[in-house]
């Protein structure tokens, strides 16, 4: 269950409590404009104010100010229960993930992933600044203990980066991952033209809206969940093989193919293949005997089973392989044929035609070729066969 600890009132509510009271409004009658859903308020504190025993510098709100209180209120969102003033870092929060999601998923846009991650870092800075504001953490930056300000004045806040290296983040390493990911993605996007990046980056856009989702319900509660704001997108397309390839094939502008690779390989395995990180799916034509599930679009198997098997087959097939430099696969050739130099790579290479893409050793990103797997076993498999440079 969340941990909920801020139950206190604000200095602006507590100028309204004054003003209150001042019109003669009993403790009990009062407790109720401050109590909601997502804070209760014991109803001694409104006593002590009245008492002075509390927030006795606070000034009262003037008539105006509380006219224009009593007018307004509830000011509750009626779906989640969250005050659009007291809770507005939580209703910010929600509502740029909403439009982010609703950015790409809407038809006709060309620059659907820049958006939507430019959308999701403003959703996800709300978030860690709601949780924590509510953990009593001071987000703000500072200088010699000076809060520093922009030229107008204003505090300045953490941004995304700096909230999720925080030794006290709450999110989890695969979550933070992902983050780190699209904040690097953002800077290379920034003030460039990227042409159409959204097939290559789906997993991890993907992972970025369902890690939001579960961060909200777990530090804040189930019901500001996004379900029911964001219901399944309909396509008009289906998938076949050429479609597939295209897919696969696409051309990513140099300096996003860059960035993207140096972020992943410096990831191990395991935290390359961790769903918080990307989130992959496996879209298979159902046609179902049993009348009651035909018409169901997502089907949840049971693990283990046959058909779960199948699907982990489909996704383990479209996993993105780890890449090596030349350097890389020489030196753990060394481990085994400690003569194996550089130059006897090169020779081998262009014998078999091993950067021909059609053999799968390798791949070309952002006009350098980086090694997979199989070109390392080949290498063993060839010298152990008794291959020489001569």
């Amino acid at each position: 269950m969340a941990k909920r600890r801020d139950k206190t009132l604000e200095k602006w509510e507590v100028s309204i409590v004054k003003a209150m009271l001042a019109r003669k409004l009993v403790p009990q009658d009062i407790h109720a404009y401050f109590t909601r859903p997502t804070r209760s308020i014991n109803q001694a504190r409104i006593s002590q104010i009245r008492e002075g025993k509390l927030h006795k510098t606070i000034k009262s709100a003037t008539e105006e100010e509380l006219d224009a209180f009593l007018t307004d209120w509830p000011e509750v969102d009626p779906h989640t229960g969250l005050h659009l003033r007291g809770d507005e870092l939580l209703v910010k929060a929600r509502e740029a993930m909403i439009a982010a999601v609703q950015t790409f998923n809407g038809g006709g846009l060309f620059f659907r992933s820049e958006l939507y991650i430019v959308t999701a870092v403003i959703a996800w800075t709300y978030l860690l600044h709601a949780y924590y504001k509510r953990e009593r953490v001071d987000y703000r930056y500072r200088q010699r203990g000076v809060v520093k300000t922009t030229p107008s004045g204003a505090e300045k806040y953490w941004e995304l980066g700096q909230c999720i290296i925080f030794d006290r983040c709450p999110l989890e390493q695969g979550v933070v991952n992902n983050l780190k990911f699209l904040l690097e993605i953002r800077h290379e996007i920034e003030h460039r033209s990227t042409n159409r990046i959204d097939d290559a980056l789906g997993a991890k856009l993907q992972a970025c809206c369902i890690n939001f989702n579960d961060a909200i319900k777990k530090l804040f509660g189930q019901q500001f969940g996004l379900e029911k704001q964001l219901p399944l997108a309909l396509q008009f397309v289906t998938f076949d093989s050429s479609q597939r390839e295209s897919l696969k094939g696409v051309d990513l502008p140099a300096h996003i193919a860059t960035a993207m690779s140096n972020f992943q390989n410096a990831l191990s395995d395991e935290e390359q293949q961790d769903p918080k990180f990307r989130y992959r799916v496996a879209f298979v034509p159902k046609i179902s005997g049993n009348p009651k599930s035909a018409d169901l679009a997502i089907e949840f198997v049971k693990l283990g089973s046959a058909e779960a098997l199948d699907v982990e087959r489909v996704l383990v097939q479209e996993t993105e392989k780890p890449k090596f430099t030349a350097s890389q696969i020489v030196s753990r050739v060394k481990a085994d044929h400690p003569n194996f130099n550089m130059h006897d790579h090169t020779l081998l290479a262009r014998q078999l035609g091993a950067r021909d893409p059609k053999k799968g050793y390798g791949v070309s990103v952002a006009k350098s070729w980086f090694w997979y797997e199989p070109w390392f076993s080949k290498i063993i498999e060839k010298l152990n066969e008794g291959w020489s440079r001569s």
